[in-house]
């Protein structure tokens, strides 16, 4: 391993972070954050930190955390399982028509997205919108319905979530559905979303667990948001079932939308067309067992891609810039991780006072997206410079696609 790959921050009496950063800005209230995890006496080796790192709740997000004999449920998150998921097509750009508005709306109609009703079906239903065929829906839930009822029967208050409702559906704030060209012309479908709302009230029930078991022990921890779940106990081994469980359900739920936004596509261009030519579906919210260094760890990757050697992951950029599809190198040190996308450089408030309806479509010229002041926190001047990014981790992965996005539909 060549030193200048990473930069080291060395806190006494805590594990070293090594950090894929040279070259992209890094705050120091993450720096904070990160020390902080770095002090837990679980923490196995060293934390890898991505490129795209940030400030977050208790971790800081594009942070990978190795854990021996506990799990900390809020650097999971509560978007768990949260991720990409990409398919390339036989479709060039030349077969894409001219005006790609109705290409858009009819993405719109076919993937419910915002703020969406609960009951399924009840959006839109005097607006010709489209609806998800109850036997796609069926199928993905039927694979999940009898872990989700065991599940239920530990945490009854889960049962009355929306999970089957919200199978299928995208979300808000940076989820989102992209229309995409690669270096070749060759267009691709990409979406972004996770666990919706049952992955949000897994993840907020039991990081209240552990913050209970904390006071419960008198353990006093730098951040309550590093409350952990030690392994042995019974919120551990119910966390670890749940969350596996969240994790399988953002999965399918991304290959309902897939679906859906094939569907829609179908409906505008006539063209017989292939997918899933390419295809790639990964989380950078979740937690699993791998093998690191000789032992069987926990890794928590919040904001961070598996880049196992050959390994193909999806690192966004930001609306109106490019993406990637890439391969992983396998590298050791960073636990076989990357970045998740470019990250955050402000806050969604101080991108609405910074940035105005203006600036907004001036950064998003040649994509078909809403152009409004809704969407102004998503600006491309709110995140980091991908090109920065994807260069500072440049020993992680290799780029196989540069993605450029000609329709977008947000969350």
């Amino acid at each position: 391993m060549k030193k200048e790959e990473y930069e080291v921050l060395h806190t006494e009496g805590s594990r070293p972070v090594k950090m894929w950063t040279r070259g992209v800005p890094v705050e120091e209230a993450a720096k904070k954050q990160l020390r902080n995890t770095a002090t837990l006496p679980f923490i196995y080796k060293h934390i890898a930190v991505m490129p795209d790192v940030h400030l977050g709740k208790g971790s800081t997000i594009g942070s990978v955390i190795p854990t021996l004999g506990a799990v900390i449920p809020a650097a999971v998150g509560v978007d768990i399982g949260c991720g990409m998921m990409a398919a390339k097509t036989t479709l060039t750009a030349n077969d894409l028509p001219d005006n790609l508005a109705p290409l858009r709306s009819a993405i719109e109609r076919a993937i419910p997205h915002g703020m969406s009703p609960k009951t399924r079906g009840h959006r839109g239903r005097d607006e010709g919108a489209w609806h998800t065929p109850p036997s796609v829906v069926d199928a993905a839930w039927l694979q999940l319905k009898d872990e989700f009822d065991a599940i239920c029967l530990k945490t009854p208050k889960l049962k009355n979530t929306n999970n089957y409702r919200h199978l299928g559906t995208l979300g808000s704030g940076n989820h989102f559905v992209e229309v995409c060209l690669d270096e070749q012309g060759s267009v691709w479908f990409m979406l972004h979303s996770g666990s919706r709302g049952v992955g949000n009230a897994i993840g907020t029930h039991f990081i209240e667990l552990a913050k209970q078991d904390m006071r419960t022990h008198f353990i006093n921890l730098p951040d309550q948001d590093l409350a952990y779940l030690a392994e042995g106990t019974q919120h551990y081994e119910d966390y670890v079932e749940a969350v596996g469980w969240a994790q399988r359900f953002a999965r399918n739920n991304r290959e309902v939308m897939m679906q859906n936004l094939i569907a829609a596509v179908r409906t505008v261009i006539h063209k017989p067309f292939q997918t899933h030519v390419e295809a790639v579906n990964c989380h950078h919210n979740y937690v699993q067992k791998e093998h690191h260094f000789g032992k069987d760890v926990l890794i928590t990757r919040k904001g961070a891609v598996s880049a196992r050697a050959g390994e193909l992951g999806i690192i966004p950029g930001s609306m109106g810039a490019k993406s990637f599809i890439v391969r992983g190198k396998g590298n050791a040190e960073s636990f076989h991780s990357c970045s998740h996308g470019a990250g955050r450089t402000m806050s969604r408030t101080e991108a609405k006072r910074r940035f105005n309806l203006e600036d907004q479509i001036r950064a998003t010229q040649g994509v078909e997206c809403r152009k409004d002041e809704n969407v102004i926190d998503e600006i491309p001047m709110a995140y980091k410079d991908i090109d920065a990014v994807m260069l500072a981790q440049r020993e992680l992965v290799d780029v196989v696609h540069i993605l450029k996005q000609v329709v977008c539909v947000k969350g």
